[in-house]
């Protein structure tokens, strides 16, 4: 036994060398995807969706004509028309493809009231003048609205603009008010 710990196979030796080699690459690379993942979602970076997006300092952008709010990333945020100012109804699936804005948010120059709600998840969700904050995963850059006017998951989806009402050429039909 004690020859065999001494006198070590070169080639068993290169086998377990590559395998700990393509076992911390494969690490790498998970860890890797999970910080873009995570990055991206916060709203962090410019690519990818926008993603269980975070609130921290929002911004705001022209698009379309109409000043939105956007999160860091640029990404725009929207308001579900079936909202309270103190419950979000968009939950489950829904909440997949319009992800809540978490946590407080500011926007330095906007007028208006930033607050926050408490989810049926226990999340807290940042608002703007009582509306629950949203991204939409099919907006894929920043500078996209393409959640604008969407009556989906119950509800008619809206930008949410500086301005406090609904951008021109926006559906406003069946709205519970425009933002």
């Amino acid at each position: 036994m004690i020859r065999s710990l001494t006198r070590l196979n070169p080639r068993r030796m290169l086998l377990a060398l590559l395998a700990v080699a393509a076992a911390a690459v494969v690490l790498a690379a998970c860890s890797s995807s999970a910080t873009s993942s995570s990055s991206g979602g916060s709203g962090g970076t410019t690519s990818g969706s926008p993603a269980a997006a975070t609130g921290g300092s929002l911004k705001t952008a022209t698009i379309s004509g109409a000043t939105v709010l956007t999160n860091a990333g640029g990404f725009t945020l929207y308001s579900f028309a079936p909202d309270t100012p103190t419950t979000s109804n968009c939950n489950g699936t829904c909440a997949q493809s319009w992800p809540p804005v978490t946590g407080p948010a500011t926007a330095s120059g906007v007028t208006g009231t930033f607050s926050t709600i408490k989810r049926s998840d226990g999340a807290v969700q940042a608002t703007f003048d009582g509306h629950p904050l949203y991204t939409f995963a099919g907006d894929t850059a920043p500078g996209q609205n393409k959640g604008n006017g969407l009556n989906a998951a119950g509800g008619l989806w809206h930008e949410i603009t500086t301005a406090g009402t609904a951008p021109a050429g926006s559906s406003t039909a069946g709205t519970g008010g425009g933002y």
